[in-house]
């Protein structure tokens, strides 16, 4: 095989998180001595992927003929996806993430932490934005409790944790009063904290949505500028009913939506390790085949991650060669390859917003 055929093959192979050739990834390919140097350059974070990659390439390669050893030179270029409507990207911020659910209590505020640490961790640069006023919980979750950022009047400072910057109301006031504003209040404070926050050159924003499908969440659908959304579920027939109204209510506005993520899918006993599926099997699955969306993936409910999360170190920090920490680095680059493969974002039609 010369250079031009080894690229040929490699240019076929379908990449499992794109779901599609790697066609024009592929930049290059040589031969080095004995073995075969391909170069790829994928738009989501690499870290971590260049062994597993490697080793598809190198059997594709055999299978076709080539002899030699193979080396997979590999790197990521993350572009700035579509958003919805007319609103225009944030000018140091390549793509805003939502992580929402249709109701409270499904773990949607720890996935969208250990979401924002895993693509940090696999080389992104991330941001996460508390978008839950009333129930601010990434300073704790993140280690930040009790920190305030430095201001210059004009602009806020995001504080940093695991290489995350990180932005929340509960850093701006008494965590022990309660948040006794109106929607308008909320929405335009969510707003300016976007805005008024200096954030830096950033490949992901997450935002951590509010829970619910009211009239602050559809604001915020409608003003932030969003290049996908992710739906939190638990396999519970209850909340899986207001999963799809937060589904639906993304689609409303023309927000691609990425995928589902299933929580508290199934408990392991720690003493006898029986396994049961509390809250029902198979929810989440069958919701995302519902509307044509992947389940990015599922993750058990485990007294770690509430343990971890509660102390300030995420499962992902924690244990980072955990099971838990690897089930949310699966789904942390199904989901940034899902958007980087333009997935969701023409899958449905357009559908106009009235008052009725």
């Amino acid at each position: 095989m010369n250079a031009s055929e080894l690229r040929t093959c490699a240019s076929a192979i379908v990449d499992p998180y794109l779901g599609q050739p790697l066609g024009a990834a592929v930049t290059g390919a040589r031969i080095e001595g004995p073995d075969a140097v391909i170069d790829v350059t994928l738009g989501f974070p690499t870290g971590g992927y260049e062994g597993p990659l490697g080793e598809r390439i190198g059997q594709a390669l055999a299978a076709a003929g080539w002899s030699g050893g193979v080396r997979v030179r590999l790197q990521s270029a993350i572009a700035a996806h579509a958003v919805q409507g007319n609103l225009k990207p944030l000018p140091t911020i390549r793509n805003v993430l939502a992580v929402a659910s249709g109701k409270g209590g499904v773990g949607k505020s720890t996935t969208a932490a250990n979401l924002a640490l895993a693509l940090a961790a696999q080389g992104a640069r991330v941001g996460l934005l508390d978008a839950d006023i009333y129930g601010p919980s990434q300073p704790l979750m993140m280690g930040l409790a009790g920190e305030r950022p430095a201001t210059d009047g004009k602009q806020i400072e995001p504080l940093r944790a695991y290489g995350v910057e990180v932005m929340s109301i509960g850093f701006l006031i008494d965590p022990a009063q309660p948040m006794v504003w109106r929607g308008p209040m909320v929405t335009q404070a969510l707003v300016q904290l976007l805005g008024d926050t200096r954030w830096g050159d950033l490949d992901y924003l997450i935002v951590d949505m509010p829970p619910g499908t009211g009239d602050t969440q559809l604001t915020l659908a409608q003003r932030v500028p969003v290049s996908g959304a992710v739906i939190v579920t638990t396999p519970q027939d209850i909340a899986l009913a207001d999963a799809r109204k937060g589904l639906m209510m993304f689609r409303k506005v023309s927000v691609a939506v990425l995928g589902v993520i299933e929580n508290m899918a199934t408990h392991v006993c720690s003493n006898c390790g029986h396994e049961e599926h509390i809250f029902g099997a198979g929810g989440g699955e069958r919701m995302a085949a519902e509307y044509g969306l992947p389940l990015l993936g599922s993750l058990p409910l485990d007294i770690r991650i509430r343990e971890q999360t509660d102390g300030g170190r995420p499962s992902v920090v924690a244990e980072p060669e955990g099971r838990i920490a690897a089930a949310y680095h699966e789904i942390a680059r199904r989901t940034a390859a899902r958007l980087a493969a333009g997935a969701g974002a023409t899958s449905f039609p357009t559908i106009s917003v009235s008052d009725d």
